[in-house]
């Protein structure tokens, strides 16, 4: 049975955020940072450097998702049983050594295509145990009536990362070479692994070691009888699915499609997350005048209305246009973000946390080498033109889920689960 507040978390106030998660926090943006600006540089060296088309790029954008379809869960597990930060510090350095990886083959004009999708790979696993790994570690070190400001901080680090980061790719590697895109995503990417080497984790009860499968049966089946639970793993992944085979196929699109260089594309890519920074900047506001549950109907239908955006490109090729689909990309669904984060927060028992965000993060994440996939073998077959139009329906499904389940009708966040 489940006790729900009068009130949402997200409207009580918050006490100031302790120095651990200050840290975190930092860690967080240079991560984000590292991230985009390695994401965003990869199709633009695959297409401009050496020639790739549409399907060998989904094929690419296949390899750098691929790590959170087969790694997530796995590392979910490491997180309940171990350090959260000595993970997350470890990832962080394979990251690192991903792009500084790619870095010294472009100096030695030895970059294949095979090679970039190994080296991209190697970077996502990293940022699977990242991701995974860290709103574990946030309610340990933030109390519970702060988890949403503190969800809401890692969220508005993201969106500047995602709004900075494919803009500064588009236009390092348009103006002058993709090697300083990938310098600079590593130095960044250092400075995270520093802060993180430096925070304290809080120390946490000892668990009696469980064979693997027990403890991944029992993290799925809690995610999986859940009634808020499994609607928003369902939508995450058909949301993912439909955006990744959009994404997959985005830059040869806007090479031929829309007439767009590496820079008008770093812009168009930007804009996701401009609309991120506006959508976790306005999200008081929204979560004040609206139910918790009606919240979390907004990104998935500003995933629709994205689709659809780009859709209309297909008769009307604009850049502007396309921005505006990649701006409600991120508008909308980084409420989502923060309130599925902060529910799952509040309802999950906390020794079973990491084994939860790693199924979501396999819903979230994971979905994305499928849809990317998809994008590859549906260009191959029938155009890039039919890959706008699949994106449209995987958006459209996610949104009907989403809008038919329980979770849009919650008044507030639920206090807890009974044991």
């Amino acid at each position: 049975m489940r006790i729900t507040p009068s009130r949402p978390e997200s409207l009580r106030p918050a006490a100031r955020l302790p120095a651990a998660f200050q840290r975190l926090a930092w860690s967080n943006l240079f991560a984000q940072s590292a991230e985009q600006i390695g994401l965003a540089a990869a199709p633009l060296v695959a297409v401009f450097a050496l020639g790739a088309t549409a399907r060998e790029t989904g094929l690419l954008q296949t390899a750098q998702t691929l790590p959170f379809l087969l790694l997530s869960i796995p590392l979910g597990v490491l997180t309940d049983r171990g350090s959260r930060r000595a993970l997350m510090t470890l990832a962080e350095a394979v990251r690192m050594m991903s792009m500084a990886g790619v870095l010294l083959l472009l100096v030695a004009h030895a970059l294949s295509l095979p090679l970039l999708a190994v080296l991209g790979f190697l970077g996502a696993a990293g940022t699977v145990a990242y991701s995974v790994a860290t709103p574990a570690l946030v309610p340990s070190l933030v109390s519970r009536a702060s988890l949403s400001a503190a969800n809401g901080r890692i969220e508005l680090a993201r969106s500047v990362a995602y709004s900075a980061g494919p803009a500064l790719g588009g236009l390092l590697v348009g103006w002058i070479g993709a090697g300083w895109a990938y310098g600079g995503a590593a130095a960044l990417s250092a400075c995270a692994v520093a802060l993180l080497a430096g925070l304290r984790e809080p120390p946490r009860e000892p668990r009696v070691a469980r064979r693997f499968a027990a403890e991944l049966r029992d993290g799925a089946r809690f995610v999986l009888r859940d009634a808020l639970l499994r609607p928003m793993l369902a939508t995450a992944i058909f949301f993912n699915i439909g955006f990744f085979t959009l994404q997959a196929i985005y830059v040869p699109y806007a090479v031929h499609r829309l007439g767009l260089g590496a820079s008008a594309i770093g812009v168009t890519l930007g804009s996701y997350g401009v609309g991120m920074v506006c959508g976790a900047l306005a999200a008081p506001s929204i979560a004040r005048r609206l139910s918790f549950g009606r919240v979390l109907t907004i990104g998935p239908f500003c995933g629709l209305a994205a689709s659809l955006a780009m859709a209309a490109t297909l008769a009307v090729p604009s850049f502007w246009l396309a921005a505006l689909s990649f701006f409600l990309l991120g508008a909308g669904p980084i409420l989502w973000t923060v309130g599925s984060t902060t529910l799952r927060q509040a309802i999950t028992p906390a020794g079973m946390m990491g084994r939860v965000s790693a199924l979501n993060s396999t819903a979230t994440y994971g979905a994305r080498p499928l849809g990317a996939l998809l994008g590859a073998v549906i260009s191959a077959r029938m155009g890039v033109d039919a890959c706008v139009v699949a994106a449209v329906a995987g958006f459209a499904v996610q949104a009907l889920i989403i809008v038919l389940s329980p979770v849009a009708r919650l008044d507030a966040i639920p206090d807890q689960v009974a044991a």
